[in-house]
């Protein structure tokens, strides 16, 4: 895709920003109140809580699963172990974390980094109503990530990557961060090759996980050029015309 000016990325950061904060405080609100007359939150047969099962739904709060408008089930396809350390980009309300912290046990450790105070603010809620110890939610970007090189064995991420203005960036971190032998387990927005970025465009906004989505073809260029190996993109569900969930899997070489 085309890459963007200094301004370009600062105006989608700050677009994705307050969709999410809203989104945030919107759950809030909806969990205060208790009110059936507030608006409904956004979700779909394509995203949203209705991707995850009946069984995760009885592992995390309300809140957790309000707020998750994904693409997919990133800890559903990551197969994460026992003793393992996990990091969620963009966690949001955190139902991710929350679930990847019960995976790997209390000798594991998850890890959620958000930008949005308004997010971060209700993950950590759920976590402390979750009973959850073996987590902790970082403010950050994910084209910046505030983590020691090779602090993590897995890298989840639900319908976010395609957020970023910057993805280039965005994978030689997950790169950085990621032990040898480390993997990505990721639910992303992509798009069909032939699309073109206009066509993207046309289909939907960026902080609708739309516009900035990446090709198939391009996801696998950028992640090969950052070293990944064992590559994989596997389209899931129609999103848009053309576009789709996807299910992105690689491997850090040991």
């Amino acid at each position: 895709m085309t890459e963007k000016t200094a301004t370009e990325k600062s105006a989608i950061t700050e677009q994705v920003r307050e969709r999410y904060a809203a989104q945030a405080l919107q759950v809030t609100d909806v969990s205060n109140s208790g009110s059936c007359c507030s608006t409904p939150l956004e979700t779909s047969a394509v995203f949203g809580s209705v991707l995850y099962t009946g069984a995760e739904s009885t592992e995390v709060p309300d809140e957790a699963m309000l707020a998750s408008i994904g693409c997919g089930n990133p800890t559903a396809v990551a197969d994460l172990r026992e003793g393992e350390t996990v990091l969620d980009l963009g966690s949001g309300g955190g139902i991710d974390v929350l679930l990847s912290a019960r995976r790997v046990g209390p000798t594991g450790f998850a890890y959620g980094l958000d930008m949005t105070d308004e997010m971060l603010a209700l993950a950590r809620a759920n976590a402390a109503k979750a009973g959850a110890t073996n987590v902790e939610f970082l403010k950050g970007f994910i084209e910046e990530i505030p983590l020691a090189d090779a602090a993590v064995n897995v890298i989840i991420s639900n319908c976010v990557i395609n957020l970023s203005a910057d993805k280039n960036a965005v994978v030689g971190e997950m790169f950085r961060v990621l032990t040898p032998g480390g993997r990505l387990g990721l639910s992303d927005v992509v798009a069909e090759n032939q699309l073109s970025e206009s066509e993207r465009i046309e289909r939907g906004s960026y902080a609708g996980c739309i516009a900035g989505a990446l090709s198939d073809e391009e996801y696998r260029v950028a992640l090969a050029a950052a070293g990944f190996t064992d590559i994989s993109v596997d389209f899931t569900h129609e999103v848009a015309p053309q576009m789709h969930g996807a299910i992105i899997k690689a491997v850090k070489p040991s």
